[in-house]
């Protein structure tokens, strides 16, 4: 049997099920669903809001950074799901060390979900539905690699007042470079940077993006950085940053949706120039 190991390299076994499952990560609620477990998931954060409606009926504990703790407890779980970047470490070590089971995870790259589909296949029992997803998600790769992508420089921000965009070392760049697209600022120290806007990164960026989450930039947003910035409307774009930051089942159609994005902006450019 395959070793189940979680992004801290805890191991972990099969469970026995039913299971009762807390997931504090909106991608992986929705994967669980996907997964076929939805009468087995106990919890979930305000944040996970797909599938609709059924996620509706699922009770939540709080966001993702804060949680109701004795709302947890009450729901007794026998496994939490937490994610590297989007929970408190100092949370998954309070739930270990009140004896829960804590299943770590963190993505950095497209194939990760690889990992992660069979992971939690195997530890809840759901091989088969991994593997399904596992297949649709190379498939959907592989189609996307046919393609000969050209090379752009690309400023993806995540929020504004401060602005602030992504390095090279998260799965969001991970997933843009798959359709040739290279994050800006080369080499940031933080791995969601703040970032001075000035003419030299702008200069240096051929496409800037403005990413629907955290920060819900609208159209205005775009005008209203091209008339402070001095930049080309056309220069600007709004993204989906579901399907571009959502690992689980959402990163299918993640894929898919970032190829017609790229085939857009490609035509677009064509009319422009």
């Amino acid at each position: 049997m395959e070793t189940l190991t979680d992004a801290l390299g805890l191991r972990h076994e099969p469970a026995s099920t039913p299971s009762r499952i807390v997931s504090l990560v909106p991608s992986i609620t929705e994967l669980l669903f996907a997964l076929g477990l939805a009468d087995q998931i106990a919890g979930r954060t305000h944040y996970c809001i797909h599938p609709q409606p059924e996620v509706a009926a699922i009770p939540s504990v709080g966001g993702t950074k804060k949680i109701k703790y004795n709302r947890l407890n009450m729901l007794q779980p026998t496994h939490v799901i937490l994610n590297v970047d989007e929970n408190p470490r100092g949370l998954a070590e309070k739930l270990m060390a009140d004896g829960l089971e804590v299943i770590v995870t963190h993505p950095l790259a497209p194939e990760d979900n690889l990992l992660l589909y069979r992971l939690l296949g195997g530890i809840f029992h759901r091989e088969a539905d991994a593997e399904r997803l596992a297949a649709n998600f190379e498939q959907a790769l592989a189609e996307l690699r046919q393609v000969n992508w050209p090379r752009r420089k690309v400023l993806y921000l995540i929020w504004r007042q401060p602005w602030m965009g992504i390095s090279r070392k998260t799965y969001i760049a991970r997933m843009l470079n798959l359709v040739g697209w290279e994050t800006l600022p080369v080499e940031p120290e933080a791995r969601y940077p703040t970032l001075e806007v000035d003419r030299t990164l702008l200069d240096a960026a051929d496409l800037i993006l403005f990413s629907s989450e955290p920060y819900r930039f609208q159209m205005d947003d775009l005008e209203s950085f091209a008339r402070d910035y001095r930049c080309p409307l056309e220069k600007l774009r709004l993204i989906d940053g579901e399907m571009t930051s959502w690992y689980g089942n959402r990163a299918i159609e993640g894929l898919a949706y970032l190829g017609r994005f790229a085939r857009t902006v490609s035509a677009t450019e064509k009319k422009i120039y």
